[in-house]
Formats: structure tokens, sequence, C-alpha cells
């Protein structure tokens, strides 16, 4: 009966886990500041250790083919190293640098088991375990790597979400008078947020009135400024009635030389003086 050699040396793997994966931690330098140093500590080692377990029984798995499912594992493995390593702000290259080191002790259990077998393996079989092992740690990489930009790329979003809210804070002071006070430099990114998110706020706090402030504008160009006045267009166009204040001379000539026709927009030279003509304070003649 012949020999099922990538069985032979699957169920060796799997029995030696263990092994590999003390051979693994061995290569960890000192001093590293890093998840995969030596001194990163007892809790993070037993994480590694866990992690470094499942790594080996996913490689081990493509030995068998399809009925190893390695395609499936190798999917649990990528989310869990990645989810883990993006929480520990780990870098690609220090995950890629660390495979590689897996990939040469995995390697040197193989050839141990081709030193300790009693029967000769064929040369042909360890060049064919040669192609299969390198090749399912390169799809593990790659795996890695699209999971690793997925979570990024989706935390960057989130951040990006939270930014723009907070860029564009609404201040209610009664029922439905609320105040946009914008601050900093306004770029085209920023107007764009805006655009987007304060209409959708006012008509979630029921803002009637809104007074957008630029007083604390230092810099604004023509798209911006085209921006905020598609903003008040926006605001009109679903009933809520929008003021300007606090526009700097500067803005006014660029708003001007764009074309801009603010004369239909209520405009003040300031909020507080605002605040006071309009809502807070009823002159008596």
């Amino acid at each position: 009966m012949m020999m099922d050699w990538n069985k032979e040396l699957y169920s060796y793997l799997i029995d030696n886990v263990g092994v590999i994966t003390d051979d693994w931690l061995a290569l960890r330098d000192a001093g590293k500041k890093s998840v995969y140093g030596s001194d990163a500590g007892a809790v993070v080692e037993q994480t590694l250790r866990e992690q470094n377990n499942l790594t080996n029984r996913t490689i081990a798995s493509s030995l068998l083919g399809p009925s190893g499912d390695f395609e499936s594992q190798k999917n649990e493995w990528a989310e869990v190293i990645a989810k883990s390593r993006l929480a520990s702000n780990t870098s690609i290259s220090e995950v890629m640098d660390a495979l590689s080191r897996v990939r040469k002790v995995f390697w040197r259990q193989i050839e141990r088991f081709v030193g300790e077998n009693t029967e000769m393996v064929p040369v042909t079989v360890v060049l064919q375990w040669g192609e299969t092992i390198h090749l399912a740690f390169d799809e593990l990489l790659v795996g890695f790597s699209d999971m690793y930009f997925t979570l990024m790329t989706s935390r960057l979003s989130a951040q990006q979400s939270l930014i723009d809210e907070l860029s564009s804070p609404i201040i209610k002071i009664n029922d439905n008078i609320g105040i946009l006070p914008l601050v900093g430099d306004i770029d085209t990114e920023r107007a764009k947020a805006i655009l987007e998110v304060v209409p959708t706020k006012c008509i979630e706090a029921d803002i009637i009135n809104l007074f957008i402030d630029l007083s604390g504008v230092t810099i604004i160009d023509t798209m911006v400024a085209n921006q905020i006045f598609e903003v008040v267009q926006v605001l009109n166009l679903l009933g809520l009635k929008a003021t300007i204040t606090g526009i700097r001379p500067e803005i006014a000539q660029t708003s001007i030389q764009l074309g801009l026709d603010f004369s239909t927009i209520p405009t003040h030279s300031s909020l507080q003086q605002a605040l006071k003509d309009r809502y807070i304070v009823q002159k008596v003649n």
C-alpha cells in the first residue's frame, strides 16, 4: 500500500504545533517595541502562542487539499490576526516579517520529519510540499493584507464621520433656533461635509432658524464660499431660514468676485448683534 505522505506530514505537524510555536517565539527580538518583541509581556506572549497555533494548523491544512478546508481556515485566520494587529497598531510590514519567521521554523519542522522518518521520502514529494507550503503562506499574507485594509478603511471612515460631525456642531439656544459656529480653515472637503451634514442636523433638531457664524473662519476660497452659499440655498428649500454672521472683509470680497448674490440672505456683522436685533432683545420705541 502506497503511503500518503501528505497525511503523514499533516499529522506530524499537528502533533508538533507547540514545538513550532516555541521555535518561532525564540526568534523574537529583545527591546523591540512591538507585540512581536520578546519583552512584550506574558499576556501578549500567550496571545501570540494561541494565534501562532492557529497559523500552523491553517498552513498544515493546505497539505490535505480540498478536504483540509484551507480556504475557510485562511479567511478565519486573516480576520483574527488582522483585528488583533489593528488593535495593537501593528504595521503590515511587522506582520510580514513575523510571518516570514513562521515560514522558516515551519519548514524546519518539515526537515525534521524527513530526517526522522524511517522510510525515504521521495524527492518529488518534498518538492511538492515546498510549493504547497510556500503558496499557503503567500495566500495567508494576501488574505491578511486585504482584511487589514478593509478594517482600516472602515475605522478611518468612522473617524472621518466623527470629525465631520465635530467640525459642524449645531448649538440650540431655544426650541427652534440654532447656531453653527465655524472655526478655523474651511477647505473643500470640510465645506462638502458641512453641506452634507448640516441640513440633516437641522431637521433632526427641529431647527427653523440657523445662524451660520463665520467670525472664526480665517481662510476661505472661492469653492468654499460657493458651497456655503449652497448650504443656505438647501436650507431655504427645506423651509429653514439661514442667517450669516461675522463675515470677514476678505471673505465678502471673495464672494463678490465669485459673483455670489448674498443680497437675499440676512447677514450681520456679528453673531451677538444678530441675536440682539432679531431674537433676543425687542427694541422699545
